[in-house]
């Protein structure tokens, strides 16, 4: 049976960037029946690109960030079962000047890029799939204006490495609980679980379930699951291989 985008009565009004950015975040339900409304997504994907991009490279301006941001690569490498010799070592160095400046337009050129795949693929599976009624752009309002969480996670991971010196989400539940040995599939898995990625989904599906009137429980519990198995195969990958 096909449901309708926005629920039937008054039609919200509509909120300017600000007040949809802070809403996202405080009052999700409220904020994305007025987006789905009027559905404006170009002013919130720009300030999530610019500010992502600029948060991402900032542990990077340190000389310490640029090392931490080395030795991460070479660690990524390694989990998965890449050889890193000095000779590839060398030339990964020679470059590190010029990790900010990469880092940031990478981000602002793979923000929209992602986001239009992503958008595609949820409209494909409400849309399609289960019969709903919304528009493309309804679709991809709702998705931008989740990024408000990418922001605020953004800016807190980026500010506190900058400051030590280092790289990597700061809040995932394997730096929480640092006594897990790395290399094991625990460790790896709680690596892979991040609050702010938790809370991103969360609030991306109570903006699904607003824009095609379902219940917010059944689509955070699919998209959390997908996360879930995402983040154990790559855990039990990395564990296999690290440990190797």
């Amino acid at each position: 049976m096909t449901t309708p985008a926005i629920a039937a009565g008054a039609t919200p009004a509509p909120k300017n960037l600000v007040a949809r950015f802070i809403g996202a975040l405080t009052a999700p339900r409220e904020t994305f029946a007025s987006i789905a409304a009027h559905p404006k997504w170009f002013g919130m994907l720009a300030l999530t690109a610019v500010v992502v991009a600029i948060f991402t490279a900032l542990p990077m301006t340190t000389e310490a960030g640029r090392q931490a941001a080395l030795d991460q690569q070479v660690q990524q490498m390694q989990s998965f079962g890449m050889t890193v010799n000095d000779q590839m070592y060398e030339q990964m160095s020679k470059g590190t000047a010029r990790m900010p400046y990469v880092t940031g337009i990478t981000v602002l050129v793979m923000t929209p890029l992602i986001g239009v795949i992503v958008a595609g693929i949820l409209f494909g599976i409400f849309n399609v799939a289960l019969g709903g009624e919304a528009s493309f752009k309804q679709m991809f309002a709702v998705y931008a204006h989740a990024g408000a969480v990418s922001v605020l996670s953004t800016v807190f991971s980026g500010t506190i490495n900058y400051f030590r010196g280092s790289m990597g989400s700061v809040a995932n539940l394997g730096a929480l609980l640092p006594m897990l040995p790395e290399n094991s599939f625990a460790g790896r898995l709680l690596g892979m679980v991040d609050v702010f990625l938790v809370w991103y989904i969360v609030v991306l599906a109570i903006g699904l379930a607003v824009l095609y009137r379902r219940r917010t429980q059944p689509i955070a519990i699919s998209l959390l699951s997908v996360y879930a198995v995402i983040a154990i195969v790559v855990a039990l990958v990395k564990s296999r291989v690290g440990g190797a």
